[in-house]
């Protein structure tokens, strides 16, 4: 494992992200595996919050789908987020995050597209839509 995952491994255990995404995992009953990089994939999630196909707590993606490779988009958008975490602090990124959705929800009527957590994580990876912003956001023509 890269020197990086590793503190961002040991980062997100120390702030409590990574163990609040083993609680949450395990009350969805999702399938816990280890997956390269220090990150651990939650398949098969079924309780109905968040209603995103896939989300991230510490060093833990939690995912809806019964499988998630790899090499797959979606892991590596996720990833993003677990880095994420490590430099916001742990658990203080979901405030942050949410308070980040709603000024993209402001600009674009869309909470990922604007997003600078998700513009961070790759737009595309996670699946989001690169939306224009609304009529007074716009600026000059």
């Amino acid at each position: 494992m890269h020197p990086r995952h590793r503190v961002r491994l040991a980062v997100n255990l120390l702030n409590g992200s990574t163990p609040a995404g083993f609680a949450v995992s395990a009350a969805g009953r999702a399938r816990l595996a280890r997956y390269p990089d220090g990150v651990l994939v939650g398949t098969g999630y079924r309780l109905p919050v968040p209603p995103a196909p896939a989300f991230t707590l510490g060093n833990v993606i939690i995912a809806r789908q019964s499988v998630l490779a790899q090499d797959a988009a979606l892991l590596r958008h996720e990833a993003r987020h677990c880095t994420q975490y490590a430099w916001c602090g742990g658990l203080l990124m979901l405030p942050l995050y949410f308070t980040a959705a709603g000024v993209s929800w402001l600009l674009s009527g869309d909470p990922g597209s604007w997003n600078l957590f998700e513009r961070a994580a790759g737009l595309a990876d996670g699946g989001y839509t690169d939306r224009p912003l609304r009529g007074p956001f716009r600026g000059p023509a």
